[in-house]
């Protein structure tokens, strides 16, 4: 036997503050049993308790109200598992993810950090296949995931094994969206392939850091090559270019990952002394 209670009892009974019960109500995703047409008091049925106690802890573990509304709407139990587990997945990417980043700050206030090793380099101009397009910078990793997909099987289709790469233009950084071409060189006689352009990448001199881990503190070797550029180089225009040499296509392991950042230098700096 059920019954029927208030907004507040139900509140009471759920730890669902009534501002909250009231929201729930106007999206539809927790509507009352019965609502008075004169008075507009709310009552809900004990009923639906449970249901009121599952919501709150989908939210708990910050599931997006759609998803919820998905997982409490539907009675198939794999669907309610897979939506489940797909946001659980994405709950241990962000603990990981937040660990690497205290891990990063952790070792940005330890005084004593090794100097970063600068080489340079000239990079003859090459020809490669291309992605080419205006990214937001918040959108970059999902957008390299599925670019440099796309190139790897064009590659793998035509026996191409190359150390892939991409451009940033100089509006990516300063305006959040900017051009960026993802690239995978090729022969210079190398024929067209669809889903992708032949791009001519110019030759020129590069301070070349390596950036080794996960990219959670990427910025940093980023603030250090520039810095190391600004004292002493002269700056060449062009976009700055990534060499992703053990990338995440390759292993699984952040910790294995290598990129080769290249800031465009006028020319190599004779040595001091």
């Amino acid at each position: 036997m059920t019954a029927t209670v208030t907004v507040g009892e139900f509140s009471r009974l759920t730890h669902l503050s009534v501002k909250t019960l009231h929201h729930y109500h106007e999206i539809g995703l927790l509507a009352p049993a019965s609502v008075d047409s004169s008075s507009g008091y709310r009552r809900y049925d004990t009923a639906q308790v449970d249901t009121a106690l599952l919501i709150r802890r989908l939210r708990e573990l910050r599931m997006p109200l759609p998803e919820v509304r998905q997982l409490v709407e539907t009675s198939d139990g794999t669907e309610r598992e897979e939506t489940l587990r797909a946001h659980l997945e994405r709950m241990e990417q962000e603990l990981a993810h937040t660990r690497e980043v205290v891990t990063s700050l952790r070792e940005m206030l330890t005084p004593g950090q090794p100097a970063l090793d600068v080489e340079y380099r000239f990079i003859p101009a090459f020809r490669a296949y291309g992605v080419r397009d205006q990214v937001e910078r918040e959108l970059i990793g999902p957008w390299c995931e599925r670019t440099f997909r796309q190139l790897g099987e064009v590659g793998t289709a035509r026996g191409i094994f190359a150390t892939s790469g991409a451009t940033y233009s100089d509006e990516f950084f300063t305006d959040d969206t900017g051009e960026v071409v993802a690239f995978l060189p090729v022969a210079p006689d190398q024929e067209p392939a669809d889903g992708v352009e032949l791009v001519d990448l110019p030759g020129g001199f590069f301070a070349i850091a390596v950036h080794a881990g996960p990219l959670t503190d990427f910025d940093r070797t980023y603030g250090a090559l520039g810095s190391h550029v600004a004292e002493h180089c002269e700056v060449a225009p062009g976009p700055i270019r990534e060499l992703y040499v053990v990338s995440p296509g390759d292993v699984d392991d952040p910790a294995a990952w290598r990129t080769e950042i290249c800031w465009p230098i006028q020319r190599i700096p004779a040595p001091k002394g």
